[in-house]
């Protein structure tokens, strides 16, 4: 067995014993974790066990995240996951600040739209990620909101009700439903998922079976940066609650608006972050721009 190889199987031994956050969690956080070795050898370091890791060689691979230039936001979230694995090795202090490593602050003002309009979905074939990719266009749904969503508990008629063990945080949520399309898929929704109370994640499949095949399909088909659905689905929205396109597609920026404008923009951005899932109305400048 090789010492990479080796130092894989002791990180993956360490995720699994530390019980940090839910199992899905856990499993991305190891992927992260295993990434960064994967990194760290590549970058000619044989470290021996993952607990001869040291300062350097997570300056090293940060220098590398950086060459790469992957987002504030990207470095660190990577960065909370060594940050834990630091921890269970009882190794915290080999771990500098974000700013001592020179990882600036997260941006949320973008500078390119990200939002995945009218995007085709005929090359996938699979009935449950088929309509679990509708639901992430037409609701703004996360990815593991859309697998794990069961359509006929979420139908309340007029909105869509998403429960907490189906969000992020446990932040459940409702959604309102507008349209016929949104009516037609929410149909499909059910149909594909057979009795009252199953998902979108077919019964004889795991979350994690079922994501990695949503992963593997979505990638076959060339379909990429899938969150950008939720981003075509608030900049829809936003245009429907104020009446005129966001920032981000060329509407008037916060310093355009009249008073009574800046009152809906701001009505807007609340139900929008409700929608959405979120806590805070800053993160719609992500969405939709400022």
């Amino acid at each position: 067995m090789s010492a990479r190889t080796q130092v894989k199987y002791a990180v993956k031994q360490l995720f699994l014993k530390s019980r940090h956050g839910s199992y899905a969690s856990q499993y991305d956080a190891c992927k992260i974790a295993l990434h960064f070795i994967d990194q760290l050898f590549g970058l000619g370091y044989k470290i021996p066990h993952i607990h001869s890791l040291k300062q350097k060689h997570i300056i090293a691979v940060v220098n590398l995240w950086k060459e790469e230039k992957l987002s504030n936001g990207t470095m660190k979230n990577r960065m909370s996951v060594v940050r834990h694995l630091a921890l269970v090795i009882d190794k915290p202090g080999i771990v500098s600040s974000n700013t001592d490593l020179g990882i600036g602050l997260r941006k949320y003002v973008p500078t390119t739209n990200k939002a995945l309009h009218n995007p085709d979905f005929s090359a996938i074939a699979h009935e449950h990620l088929k309509v679990s990719l509708e639901l992430q266009r037409l609701f703004g749904l996360r990815r593991e909101e859309s697998l794990k969503i069961k359509p006929h508990l979420a139908d309340k008629d007029a909105e869509l009700k998403l429960t907490s063990s189906w969000c992020k945080g446990g932040r459940e949520r409702t959604i309102p439903i507008l349209t016929e399309e949104q009516r037609h898929w929410l149909g499909k929704a059910k149909a594909v998922a057979g009795n009252f109370g199953n998902s979108l994640i077919p019964q004889d499949k795991s979350y994690i079976q079922h994501r990695n095949l949503y992963d593997r399909e979505t990638h076959k088909a060339g379909l990429k940066n899938l969150h950008g659905l939720r981003h075509a689905y608030a900049q829809r929205r936003y245009k429907e609650l104020t009446g005129w396109d966001a920032p981000i597609n060329g509407g008037l920026t916060s310093k355009q608006l009249t008073p009574e404008q800046k009152e809906a923009d701001y009505r807007a951005r609340m139900i929008l972050t409700e929608e959405l899932g979120h806590s805070r109305e800053q993160i719609t400048v992500n969405y939709c721009g400022r």
